[in-house]
């Protein structure tokens, strides 16, 4: 008898496990280069994973379209983790558009603006393509939009070591800015006094959300950063922002 209860508890356990599971939203970490690896990726998904651990959220990680493709449907957002270069075939392309046209969210992380630059759909999403870069250096990066979950928790400057990127034809007119880089706080920026840095929009049916931060292996060690991406991580997913109280 005393078996057959163990048994049964162990099956409820079970089940109520997978309900659990189930209700978990699911990431998937993309990180195909077809260009320059950056050697933060592999340290990028670990911290992600902590981050899906904590957060009630499950994280898959690949660098194969196809097995992305495979579990496209049952993800909530797609992080391209400094992607470089092409990384879809065109049937790839359209199953991704088909992804965000029913409420797909993304996440580009850095050099997801050096990717696909044949594909203009993919420029309008992330909002801007990747130009060019001076040395890596410390810059203030001044917060512009504090109501986002990606910047909620910031003050109104935040010092950052990083590499930061120049764009090229920043789609200014359709994204809501978050953040601004000062360039007279550093040197070699060319994107002059309204330099955003990260950004989000509503696009192509589903929620778009990109940060130029990231190209360190200790940024993923950084707690703000982290914060500021698992911020983008809850838009993408749905999460409703915190509104400003009155």
């Amino acid at each position: 008898m005393k078996n057959i209860k163990k048994l049964v508890l162990l099956a409820i356990l079970i089940v109520c496990s997978s309900v659990n599971a189930q209700r978990k939203s699911k990431i998937i970490v993309f990180s195909k280069t077809a260009g320059y690896r950056h050697q933060s990726i592999e340290t990028g998904v670990k911290a992600i994973k902590k981050l899906g651990s904590e957060n009630n959220f499950i994280v898959e990680a690949t660098e194969d379209a196809d097995e992305l493709f495979a579990n496209l449907k049952r993800c909530k957002a797609v992080i391209f983790l400094n992607t470089t270069g092409d990384v879809f075939n065109e049937e790839q392309q359209k199953a991704f558009k088909k992804y965000m046209k029913k409420g797909g969210g993304f996440v580009g992380i850095h050099a997801a603006a050096d990717t696909e630059y044949d594909w203009p759909w993919y420029g309008k999403m992330v909002g801007a393509y990747f130009i060019s870069h001076p040395h890596q250096q410390k810059a203030t990066i001044n917060v512009v939009d504090k109501k986002h979950l990606a910047t909620d928790f910031l003050d109104a400057e935040w010092i950052k070591f990083d590499e930061w990127y120049n764009y090229k034809q920043i789609n200014t007119s359709s994204i809501n800015v978050l953040m601004k880089l000062d360039e007279k706080s550093y040197s070699g920026g060319k994107n002059g006094e309204n330099h955003p840095i990260a950004w989000y929009h509503e696009f192509g049916g589903g929620k778009a959300f990109y940060t130029g931060l990231g190209h360190t292996k200790i940024s993923y060690t950084n707690e703000k950063f982290l914060k500021h991406v698992l911020g983008g991580i809850q838009y993408a997913t749905g999460k409703k922002m915190k509104r400003k109280k009155r």
